[in-house]
């Protein structure tokens, strides 16, 4: 998540103080990712540091506030037009959960698998009853004069249907792993029954080659009933 360009995207409507801009970025994203205040203003002092952004005085209250410069303009503008990365995902602890519990002594991979697909499928009811809401804001919206608001309703949405989408996701690739552990079980079975069964070890002392010589001739015994 980039906090950085999400500042630079409201201090570009206008010079915003700490909490304010803390308070906006929660209420766009539906406080999916809340911030603190100690990360806004380190956030801020590193954006300053690097000239995107600088101190512009003080409000009525004495708040500091932060306007943007047009170093930042350019960082925020090239954010909007850069596709995001996807060459280093970030890491995504239910899939290193999975492969770690692959093989691990006393773990039921597959009591793993269903413990998360039903905590999944839940968030995921959560988010669409979200979603409805949000829905509804929209709708109950259009019209109003309250342009700030129907940003922020719009922009809530967009970020419920990600997570809506995420978890859908999440969800068919439990199904998948799940039957893809049931199909290499069934597979290391059939590799199990079709391995022939070892020799039995020489005594020692004995001739290998006698071993077998004698083996032979009581089978051929036993098959011709002698």
């Amino acid at each position: 998540m980039s906090i950085r360009h999400g500042l630079l995207a409201l201090l570009e409507q206008g010079p915003r103080y700490g909490s304010q801009l803390r308070t906006e970025f929660e209420s766009r994203t539906g406080a999916t990712w809340p911030l603190n205040v100690g990360q806004v203003y380190t956030t801020l002092a590193r954006l300053e540091r690097d000239g995107m952004v600088v101190q512009d005085g003080e409000d009525g209250a004495g708040h500091a506030l932060y306007a943007i410069t047009d170093a930042g303009r350019g960082e925020l503008k090239s954010w909007f037009e850069r596709p995001v990365d996807r060459a280093s995902p970030p890491r995504d602890e239910l899939a290193i959960k999975l492969a770690m519990a692959v093989g691990a002594p006393g773990v039921d991979i597959r009591a793993v698998i269903q413990a998360q697909r039903h905590a999944t499928l839940k968030a995921m009811q959560d988010y669409t009853r979200l979603k409805a809401r949000a829905l509804a804001a929209v709708e109950g919206e259009s019209g109003s004069e309250d342009g700030e608001q129907a940003r922020d309703d719009i922009a809530w949405l967009l970020v419920l249907e990600q997570l809506i989408f995420q978890t859908e996701a999440e969800a068919r690739w439990l199904d998948h792993s799940e039957s893809r552990l049931a199909r290499l079980s069934v597979t290391a079975g059939r590799r199990a029954r079709n391995t022939p069964a070892a020799a039995p070890p020489v005594p020692a002392g004995h001739d290998v080659t006698a071993v077998a010589d004698a083996a032979r001739t009581a089978s051929m015994s036993h098959s011709t009933g002698r």
